[in-house]
């Protein structure tokens, strides 16, 4: 998720194939900051995001995170699992109460059996989150601080974002610098005094909580730096 892109969030099955997998699957609620499982946690199922907004997150040994990805409604968690059998490879934490549906690996053997299909759309959810992770690694290889910045908040606003008009777009998810600082790999206070700079030259706003892009194309160049 070092950030989230477009492809991880919108990694949703097909409609007739999400319902049918899903059908007699039962329902998981968590709490803000209630953790779905761990890395190393045994991968007995897989997930779809009905309700509210999930991290897919690494700790390091020291105790910082690293956030992979930020998944929505609609999106499946846990799916690596269901084709290699291993343990979970991330944790996932709720960032916002949240509703999910489960089904366990054999409920997924049993309807993969019944619609082969469903493995050609799982490997290209894995594809788009491996390409995610390359883009991760190269942003935190070679891109500026303020790029790392702009391109999570470009990420997020491709998948959550709303355009209010003259260019302007919403996202409409809270988001924390905190999580910005997770996302991206740096300081908090550095994230801090970067949106600072770029809330007095008007390229972004906070508004009610929520961040808006107010001027995109010039944080696309800050993203290409």
């Amino acid at each position: 998720m070092a950030s989230a892109t477009h492809d991880t969030l919108l990694s949703v099955l097909p409609g007739d194939l999400s319902a049918g997998l899903f059908r007699q699957s039962r329902t998981v609620q968590l709490a803000a900051e209630e953790t779905l499982f761990l890395a190393g946690d045994p991968g007995d199922g897989c997930y779809r995001v009905d309700e509210g907004l999930l991290k897919v997150s690494f700790i390091s040994p020291g105790g910082a995170e690293r956030i992979l990805a930020i998944l929505g409604p609609g999106t499946i968690v846990g799916e690596l699992s269901m084709i290699d059998g291993a343990p979970r490879s991330a944790s996932v934490t709720a960032l916002r109460d949240s509703k999910l549906v489960f089904v366990s690996r054999a409920e997924f053997d049993v309807f993969a059996g019944a619609h082969p299909e469903v493995y050609r759309h799982i490997t290209k959810l894995l594809a788009g989150r491996l390409r995610d992770i390359d883009n991760a690694l190269a942003a935190t290889s070679f891109l500026s601080l303020k790029g790392r910045v702009a391109r999570a908040l470009l990420n997020l606003a491709e998948a959550f974002g709303k355009d209010v008009g003259s260019g302007r777009i919403l996202i409409r998810q809270k988001v924390s610098q905190s999580e910005l600082a997770a996302m991206t790999g740096i300081a908090r206070e550095n994230v801090s005094r970067i949106l600072q700079d770029w809330m007095r030259r008007s390229l972004v706003s906070r508004l009610a909580g929520y961040y808006c892009l107010e001027d995109p194309s010039a944080l696309k160049r800050e993203a290409a730096m």
